[in-house]
């Protein structure tokens, strides 16, 4: 993703920012309720306690770090990026490990692309996907825009998790 980064100067027990995000943390938790506090690791203390991940130092760091932006496409290289940015040491593996923690209890999707590129969004939310060849990025459909006729049936034992369906893009040739 060519996603510029702007760096925010983080601290162990609390973040400073420039201009104070909106964490989107009713959207992630249809009916919440969550309180805003407009303390941002207040908010995402409690969306990680929703959720049933306790809010350690990384969760809280990475997890400001996901969800101020609002919707977007993520690698854990780039979160990794913006964690040393924002001077919050962090290994890429803690980053990977957060990443799948924050996927399984919902807060997140995994999306992977062509085997060798994974992306998460933090819109879990049912929805698709352009993805911009050339450019490596993601843009999201709503999910009314695709239709669906016939869905194979799953072999015995198993059911439909979800369908995610990823339309590639390239610029229109010339000529």
């Amino acid at each position: 993703m060519s996603e510029a980064v702007r760096p925010h100067p983080v601290s162990f027990s609390r973040v400073l920012v420039e201009d104070e995000p909106v964490l989107p943390v009713a959207r992630l938790r249809e009916g919440a309720g969550a309180p805003r506090t407009g303390c941002p690791f207040h908010d995402v203390r409690h969306m990680l306690r929703e959720v049933g991940l306790r809010p350690t130092r990384q969760r809280l760091a990475l997890g400001w770090l996901l969800f101020a932006k609002g919707d977007r496409h993520i690698s854990a290289e780039i979160l990794h990026e913006e964690a040393i940015k924002a001077r919050f040491p962090v290994s890429l593996a803690t980053v990977y490990n957060t990443l799948h923690q924050f996927t399984e209890a919902g807060l997140l999707r995994e999306l992977a692309i062509d085997g060798s590129k994974t992306y998460f969004d933090t819109n879990p939310s049912d929805h698709h996907h352009f993805f911009l060849e050339g450019e490596n990025n993601l843009v999201d459909i709503p999910s009314a825009a695709v239709e669906m006729e016939r869905v194979p049936e799953p072999p015995e034992g198993y059911e439909v998790a979800r369908i995610d369906v990823v339309v590639r893009l390239r610029p229109k040739r010339r000529g």
